[in-house]
């Protein structure tokens, strides 16, 4: 069986999906068009948050990591994440930047809860830079959108679970955050 033909049994119309780029979307259909001279198979898929509509060839669903609502038991198994201890590596904020980056697009759960967890900041921790914040913003409202569908809630409701979650996590009481934790680590290696 082809991959296309695996894509199409794997979706169908009307079914909510998670497209990692523009993250909780509907299909409202499967189309044929032609593209460059070659018929592709697409699904039309419509976002309601961006009022926006994105045609996906069915050949390209894998690589652009779109995949079915998680059930509950992985969406359980992320607010876990949420409650463990933050892990942030050593080095620059960019090379990190882009691990968290490459997290969120991936549109795994887990993942994305990882860098909700990494970035949080407690209250009684210093203001995350506007890097750190933008990426936290993206990665916490992807699973504000994906915790709300799979549990029926609003997002109001998903950002206190969620924030509750957060708040049973170990963090650090003075210092700046995830680089207080790399910075304490640097000085007892030395």
């Amino acid at each position: 069986m082809t991959t296309a033909k695996k894509a199409t049994l794997a979706f169908k119309t009307g079914e909510t999906v998670v497209y990692p780029a523009h993250g909780l979307g509907l299909i409202t259909a499967v189309e044929q068009q032609e593209v460059a001279g070659f018929r592709l198979q697409v699904f039309v898929i419509f976002f309601e948050k961006d009022r926006m509509t994105v045609r996906v060839p069915i050949a390209k669903v894998a690589s652009v990591g779109m995949r079915k609502i998680a059930e509950p038991a992985l969406v359980e198994k992320a607010l876990v994440v949420l409650t463990s201890r933050a892990r942030v590596k050593r080095g620059m904020w960019s090379r990190r930047g882009q691990e968290y980056e490459a997290k969120i697009k991936s549109g795994d759960l887990i993942s994305v809860a990882e860098v909700v967890r990494d970035l949080y900041r407690s209250p009684e921790q210093a203001e995350a830079s506007y890097s750190e914040r933008t990426l936290y913003e993206s990665a916490l409202e992807t699973l504000l959108c994906e915790f709300s569908a799979v549990y029926g809630i609003t997002h109001t409701e998903a950002l206190t679970l969620i924030e509750q979650n957060l708040a049973k996590a170990p963090h650090p009481v003075k210092g700046t955050g995830p680089e207080a934790d790399t910075n304490a680590e640097d000085e007892a290696a030395a």
